[in-house]
């Protein structure tokens, strides 16, 4: 009998060194505050004060994985004239690809995207397996064998002026563009493209996060799931409940006290 507990004992072990990484995919329109909750999120976990390689959380960008443009697109790109927001403007088999690493507990290699110049730069950044892993970006959603990896999935829900401003400041201040190419772009792709791609894929969403990173009731709620997986209480997301709160599948989190 001894010696089955002994067995059993190592199984589990064995078991929990090759469990795989928790998934959660976070989508939501341009500069509407996808990295800013994942960042919230990481720092109420207490992940964004320990060293990469051993930390429990991980966070990836869709933005990393912009393909490599040909001599014309780049031509196009620097006259914005390309559609950055394109489903194809994405390497989705490299996405798939490193999804698929991460999934069996792999290190790996993530590009670096350089949005003043719109290349791949030389250098890559190095993530460790982790035991939970965000990975947010616009169309994280939209290809269901990319989508079908999540075990959780995050919508961020912001005001369409909201986006806006936030894209035109970051655009101006962090990648050398005028208003007016940051105007014409919007208007020409952005905005098309989040109707026609983005947007729909609010529906696969299990949560709906209105405002962004301003919502510490939903991000608290979705930290207080991620603990407990890191705890080991639960291995997959509840169908149909958010953690026993009342709050449904597909249903936003709002807050009371976060006046909009």
């Amino acid at each position: 009998m001894a010696g089955d507990r002994e067995t059993k004992t190592a199984d589990r072990a064995e078991q929990e060194r090759h469990r795989q990484p928790f998934l959660i995919g976070v989508a939501g329109g341009t500069a509407s505050g996808k990295s800013s909750v994942c960042s919230k999120i990481l720092e109420l976990l207490g992940q964004n004060e320990i060293d990469h390689h051993q930390r429990q959380v991980a966070i990836l960008s869709q933005d990393s994985f912009y393909r490599v443009l040909t001599p014309e697109q780049k031509d196009k790109a620097l006259k914005g004239q390309f559609n950055f927001d394109h489903p194809d403007a994405f390497d989705n088999d490299l996405v798939f690809a490193t999804l698929w690493e991460i999934k069996k507990g792999k290190t790996v290699q993530i590009p670096v995207y350089d949005f003043v110049t719109h290349s791949r730069k030389e250098e890559t950044v190095t993530v460790y397996p982790a035991d939970v892993v965000l990975f947010e970006g616009i169309l994280m959603f939209y290809s269901q064998e990319i989508r079908d990896f999540f075990q959780m999935k995050l919508f961020v829900d912001t005001d369409a002026d909201t986006r806006l401003s936030r894209r035109m400041l970051r655009d101006i201040n962090e990648r050398g563009r005028d208003l007016e190419s940051v105007l014409v772009q919007y208007i020409n792709f952005v905005k098309p493209a989040f109707e026609e791609f983005c947007l729909p894929t609010k529906k696969y969403a299990d949560v709906i996060i209105p405002r962004g990173a301003d919502n510490l009731v939903a991000i608290n709620l979705i930290v207080q799931h991620i603990q407990d997986i890191l705890s080991g209480g639960l291995t997959k997301w509840p169908s149909g409940c958010f953690n026993g709160c009342g709050t449904t599948k597909k249903q936003s989190v709002e807050s009371s006290s976060q006046p909009h």
